[in-house]
């Protein structure tokens, strides 16, 4: 029998079969990854040209000066007594007394006396509820600020295999995290938020965990003030009570906190 003909190829470059092909990465075999925030001390990618974080983080300095600097013209609970307890509308009280304990807050002003101011003026419930709703303010405020204005100076200048593991657990674990931190008072209220912030966490998870965790601290502090007034009564004892077991756990985590550094030096 004949051969059967074949048709030659048609014209045009041949496909290329080169090196080309056997050094492309194959596909993946799933979705990507989800990419999460540079950990610290990671440089970001060089995409292009990028602006120095300095001049924020300066401007972030000159705020929280000013605000800190500002309680010596004024005071949060003089305010809070003078204005909002006489001669104002009782549908502006609560929105006011919120808003001057969060700006309070971010101006470093002690919590504890915010609390108390609370407790004297607003009874224990309106008290407790309103200064959590001012703690929960300022301690957004204080977190968009460090976030927006300092974390990718501070991350930079944050270094070390503790930061970096910190780094992760605040970014894996974030609502956990700031859960624990606000349910033990021994770390200062205001360096949890900045810390926070130039972690990966996210806004919910701080937000929702500070509001939670801040709830047992601010009511033994509204309590005692709003009892104060029957220092033989029960709610004022208990109060007490628990400021002084309050106080007993701060110095059993700072002890603890100065065991783990001395550790991490020997190490």
């Amino acid at each position: 029998m004949p051969a059967p003909v074949t048709s030659p190829p048609p014209p045009g470059p041949a496909p290329a079969v080169g090196p080309a092909l056997a050094d492309s990465p194959a596909p993946a075999d799933g979705p990507a990854p989800e990419q999460g925030p540079n950990p610290v001390g990671a440089a970001a990618p060089a995409d292009g040209p990028t602006r120095s974080p300095w001049p924020r983080f300066a401007l972030l300095v000159a705020i929280l000066g000013a605000a800190a600097g500002s309680l010596l013209l004024w005071s949060p609970t003089a305010l809070l007594d003078g204005g909002l307890s006489h001669g104002m509308p009782w549908y502006w009280r609560g929105p006011l007394f919120a808003a001057v304990y969060a700006v309070g807050t971010v101006a470093f002003f002690p919590r504890p006396a915010l609390n108390a101011a609370a407790g004297l003026l607003l009874g224990l419930q309106e008290g407790l509820l309103l200064a959590v709703l001012g703690t929960t303010l300022g301690a957004a405020a204080a977190f968009g600020l460090a976030r927006w204005l300092g974390q990718d100076a501070l991350r930079r200048l944050l270094r070390g295999r503790v930061l970096v593991a910190l780094d992760r657990r605040f970014t894996d674990q974030g609502f956990r995290s700031v859960l624990l931190l606000r349910l033990f008072p021994g770390l200062p209220f205001q360096a949890a938020n900045y810390g926070a912030a130039v972690s990966g966490v996210r806004f919910g998870s701080f937000i929702g965990a500070t509001a939670l965790g801040v709830i047992p601290v601010t009511a033994v502090y509204v309590a005692a003030a709003a009892t104060a007034r029957e220092p033989g009564s029960t709610g004022f004892l208990l109060s007490i009570g628990a400021l002084g077991l309050l106080g007993l756990a701060t110095l059993v985590q700072v002890g603890r906190a100065a065991a783990r550094r001395r550790r991490t030096v020997t190490d």
